[in-house]
């Protein structure tokens, strides 16, 4: 499979929205085998948008691997900054999952929210959609926050 090509502009909007991302798939001493595909294929089915860290000290071993993982894969090469790698893919479409069992487990991610807001008494609530990724959260307020660990108390954390 050839790499995905992206314009400029295109380009531009995924790096700004890869930003805040946790990379997803770390690739050790060990260089890209195929578990390391296979994980970075899964995650992105799953996302779309991903960072890939890299521990090599060797600028062109990371280029050869980024190149790699997006011929391999399909992938589109978004940005490569150090040892960081970000890889685009977009999600298949509905012709191309046309016999394929279709998941039933929720919280996949990225996926479409329609959120409904009461206005004013007497008129029409706004209505609109919206795209949450796979490190951001929909409040009950309809508001799109960013994910956070779970808070647990210093004694708690003494205690294990």
């Amino acid at each position: 499979m050839p790499a995905l090509t992206l314009t400029p502009a295109r380009r531009a909007e995924l790096r700004a929205a890869a930003h805040a991302l946790n990379p997803v798939v770390l690739i050790g001493g060990d260089g890209l085998s195929a578990a390391v595909l296979k994980e970075i294929d899964g995650a992105l089915k799953s996302h779309e948008l991903i960072k890939v860290r890299v521990f090599g000290d060797e600028r062109d071993a990371r280029i050869a691997i980024y190149e790699s993982i997006c011929d391999q894969l399909g992938a589109a090469p978004v940005q490569h900054i150090g040892k960081l790698l970000v890889l685009f893919r977009p999600a298949p479409t509905e012709q191309e999952t046309v016999g394929r069992p279709t998941s039933t487990k929720g919280g996949l991610a990225p996926r479409t929210v329609t959120v409904v807001k009461q206005g004013a008494p007497g008129r029409r609530p706004k209505v609109s959609r919206v795209t949450v990724r796979g490190n951001e959260r929909m409040t009950s307020g309809g508001i799109l926050k960013k994910a956070k660990k779970r808070q647990t108390s210093v004694k708690r954390q003494r205690n294990t």
